[in-house]
């Protein structure tokens, strides 16, 4: 049997896929890297987290990312509520690492990464999908169809399916299941924001709760050349009708958004989008020459933007794992990948469920929250959601609880 033409095949091109290859590119793998759009494509999900930078360092994109002149530096998160606000300053927070980051159209963002994996060295294929795959022999054989009509195979002794939304190795290996998240639907655009109005702090992103639905909640997400992306979240009925008129009702039923975006222009170059139905799981993060990373392996929600990091935290911990994998080690794929990306994904998850019961909101408005609290949620909502030092990631569930049993039940004022 001839042997495998790459020891690793990545399946996708987005931050998962490009983190990925160029860690293990450095450490003298052979990737390849397939990708069945051409970039620049758009995608959603603008607002980084900071411990996001940790992984773009490491694989060398840093650089790059700072020199975006579009991309909003980002230091924390701000929410509203009728009258209430309140904000997280990430660079005061619980755990290490970077507190500040930046606010990015993925469009841009994703390409840059990708063209610094391809600078690297890693062989990257734009325009080819992933067909089949089979896994029954000593290495993965993928069957893959290029945009040009040319159809071919292609092994690997491993590959990791970044394939986000795509989810190419859950559908084929029917591997998905369903979210324990109910459905919910997003309508979303960018603006020519025109803000001028000093109560918002355009190095945050601004999550408004809805005053009469407080199960729906707006993103607004300002980029560095007076654009926001801004978009509505809700459950399918609530947001029922065409995706300009229900966003813009809801936008300006927000007392702060109101006033904010009194000067904003709504018709651009960008379209009114809607997605729905975006929450997924999968029944296992792992099988024979294969493993799952971000989004193709769970996504949750958008509220607390952390998609983007939790697929650069699954790239770098299979990465890592891979690497010792192909160099003859040992490795338990559950016990050193699916265990410890769970940490993150169960204590996100938690705060997520936690918003929309209204526990975690409660937390989040509660009016003189204390300094120690503060830091430890701040810590959560800058992407470190598997520091276990953090009792608010170790305890997530037990903590959020008996916060929001002290806090108790707010009303919007």
């Amino acid at each position: 049997m001839s042997a495998p033409q790459f020891d690793v095949a990545v399946i996708g091109a987005g931050p998962a896929g490009s983190v990925a290859s160029a860690l293990l590119h450095k450490k003298g793998y052979k990737v390849c890297v397939l990708e069945k759009q051409h970039f620049p494509r758009f995608v959603i999900g603008e607002s980084l987290l900071p411990h996001c930078m940790e992984m773009l360092e490491e694989a060398g994109f840093a650089d790059a990312v700072h020199a975006e002149p579009s991309f909003q530096f980002k230091n924390g998160a701000a929410f509203s509520w009728g009258s209430r606000y309140t904000e997280f300053d990430f660079t005061d927070k619980f755990s290490d690492g970077p507190g500040t980051v930046y606010q990015v159209r993925r469009g841009i963002f994703d390409k840059i990464l990708i063209d610094e994996a391809a600078k690297q060295g890693v062989e990257v294929r734009f325009g080819h999908g992933v067909t089949a795959f089979d896994n029954s022999g000593d290495f993965a054989r993928l069957s893959v169809e290029a945009d040009t009509g040319e159809s071919y195979e292609l092994t690997a002794k491993f590959v990791l399916d970044a394939s986000g939304y795509g989810r190419v190795l859950p559908r084929l290996l029917d591997l998905e299941t369903p979210s324990h998240l109910p459905p919910r639907q997003a309508h979303f655009t960018h603006i020519d924001d025109n803000i001028t109005n000093p109560k918002f702090d355009r190095s945050k992103i601004l999550i408004t709760t809805h005053p009469q639905h407080r199960d729906v909640w707006i993103w607004l997400i300002p980029f560095g050349d007076n654009r926001c992306s801004i978009g509505v979240v809700g459950t399918p009925d609530v947001l029922a009708g065409e995706s300009e008129t229900v966003l813009k009702k809801f936008v300006y039923e927000c007392p702060m958004l109101k006033e904010i975006l009194d000067k904003a222009v709504w018709e651009n170059d960008f379209p009114f989008r809607s997605i729905q139905g975006y929450s997924a799981n999968v029944k296992s993060l792992h099988g024979k020459h294969f493993a799952l990373l971000g989004n193709a392996a769970e996504f949750l929600d958008p509220v607390f933007s952390s998609g983007v990091t939790i697929a650069l935290h699954s790239a770098k911990l299979a990465a890592d794992l891979l690497a010792k994998q192909l160099e003859g080690g040992a490795v338990d794929w559950d016990a050193e990948f699916a265990k410890p990306l769970m940490i993150g994904v169960n204590a996100f998850r938690t705060y997520v469920d936690g918003w929309y019961d209204f526990r975690f909101q409660n937390v989040v408005y509660a009016p003189n929250r204390s300094p120690e609290i503060s830091r430890m949620i701040s810590s959560i909502l800058a992407g470190y959601a598997w520091d276990t030092e953090n009792p608010f990631v170790a305890k997530s569930e037990q903590r959020l609880s008996t916060l929001a049993a002290l806090v108790g039940d707010l009303k919007i004022e």
